[in-house]
């Protein structure tokens, strides 16, 4: 007897190593999964024990269905499945390689199977980029608009500063062994970055001065792992600023 059913993920083992699949594009089906709700082709299962079962056919989407269920536990739990019989076992293998062979010997009849292939890839990357880019955009949208309160309060607190405390001038001028004590009692940074951002001080001020503390901001960067990042946030300038303030730096 044959059977469709709807059959949690974690029930589901695969003779085939997930290392047959290129993570990549079980990330990309993934989400697709998660997209559109289910897996269109559903997973041939033969069932091994009491709620246990293992993939006949379909092993690129039950990997992929797995995917879905570590990114989003609650919407990628179950997946469609047909569920097999030991004696309807060979009948359905039998079914599944003519079909595939089949589907085989239509793509190798197309003439323009290079070009139908890179349009299915085009489909799929425009998707995964578009979803990608989308995020992107609403986090960019919501750091701006943190970015310009954090600014406003800077430059409010910045403005309040007693004269007597030239706190852009330690910026500018200070020697590189005070600055670090000052910056490492004011804004609480680790030993190894702290270095990094002196380091980075060092070498902007020896290009141009800086103009007020959003300009610090901007210029001073230090390397983590591969990318650029900013040496001392706004956050942390607030925090160095109130600091000095206190303790009537200078």
């Amino acid at each position: 007897m044959t059977k469709f059913l709807m059959v949690d993920v974690a029930s589901i083992t695969s003779s085939l190593p997930r290392s047959n699949f290129q993570e990549a594009d079980l990330d990309i089906m993934a989400d697709m999964i998660l997209e559109s709700g289910g897996i269109i082709k559903p997973l041939v299962l033969e069932k091994i024990g009491f709620e246990k079962y293992e993939v006949i056919d379909g092993h690129f989407e039950y990997y992929a269905a797995v995917k879905a269920r570590e990114k989003n536990p609650s919407e990628g739990e179950m997946v469609n499945a047909l569920i097999i019989t030991p004696e309807k076992q060979e009948a359905i293998l039998k079914q599944a390689k003519v079909i595939q062979e089949l589907e085989n010997h239509n793509k190798l009849a197309e003439k323009n199977t290079v070009e139908a292939t890179n349009i299915s890839r085009s489909v799929i990357n425009e998707f995964y980029f578009e979803k990608q880019i989308n995020e992107l955009r609403s986090e960019l949208a919501q750091e701006r608009q943190e970015r310009h309160k954090l600014y406003d309060i800077l430059n409010e607190i910045e403005s309040q500063v007693p004269k007597q405390i030239p706190l852009l001038e330690a910026f500018n001028n200070l020697p590189l062994v005070e600055l670090t004590f000052q910056l490492r009692t004011a804004g609480n940074f680790s030993d190894e970055k702290i270095a990094k951002i002196v380091e980075s001080i060092e070498k902007e001020r020896k290009k141009k001065k800086f103009m007020s503390l959003s300009d610090v901001i901007a210029r001073v960067k230090i390397t983590s792992g591969k990318k650029q990042i900013k040496g001392i946030t706004s956050d942390k300038m607030v925090d160095i600023v109130d600091t000095w303030s206190r303790l009537l730096f200078l």
